[in-house]
């Protein structure tokens, strides 16, 4: 889920900065220092806007930089374990299916996706099962719910979230729809 957020932190202004404009200099810095990095809270920031430079830089002995106190709003996504989401599957492999969440890829493993014995189709991109004939292929959006988070903070790209469609009312809406004219009361 995304979230605004008004967020503090430190930027390190380099010595060959300090003769641009000190606004944009730290405005500069803190993107490159702060988006697409995880905060504090474990949240993804996506973008970071509004950066305005709180009380006087600090100067530490024996560094030529200015430690500078900002203040910015943040715009965060975030996922808890146990969050039904929507997604798109974005690649098939021997071993599931990577669908895209928000800015992350999380593993929806083969084991995940149905009860149903499933075959892979590597050359069409496409997983199907074999008695209900339900398949996922690359650019389909799913319902999937978060089992396992695991956010790396040195690098959001080898965070590990891993999924699940195995439980009623996740998988392709169409299944839902099936699923729902199946049970439908008699009249």
């Amino acid at each position: 889920m995304y979230l605004m957020d008004t967020e503090e932190e430190v930027v390190r202004i380099p010595p060959d900065h300090l003769t641009d404009d000190y606004l944009s200099a730290v405005n500069k810095i803190a993107k490159e220092q702060y988006e697409g990095h995880i905060n504090s809270k474990g949240d993804v920031r996506i973008l970071i806007k509004d950066v305005i430079p709180v009380g006087d830089g600090d100067i530490v002995h024996g560094d030529g930089g200015v430690y500078q106190n900002v203040r910015f709003e943040s715009l965060n996504f975030h996922i808890d374990a146990n969050e039904v989401m929507e997604g798109t599957v974005v690649s098939v492999e021997s071993y599931g299916a990577f669908v895209s969440i928000g800015p992350l890829l999380a593993l929806l493993h083969i084991s995940q996706i149905m009860d149903d014995q499933l075959e892979v189709d590597i050359d069409n991109k496409r997983i199907v099962g074999k008695t209900t004939k339900k398949d996922i292929k690359e650019g389909m959006k799913v319902t999937v719910r978060a089992v396992m988070i695991s956010m790396n903070n040195q690098n959001i790209h080898e965070s590990k979230i891993g999924l699940t469609m195995r439980q009623p009312g996740l998988g392709r809406k169409e299944w839902m729809e099936m699923e729902h004219k199946k049970i439908k009361p008699a009249a």
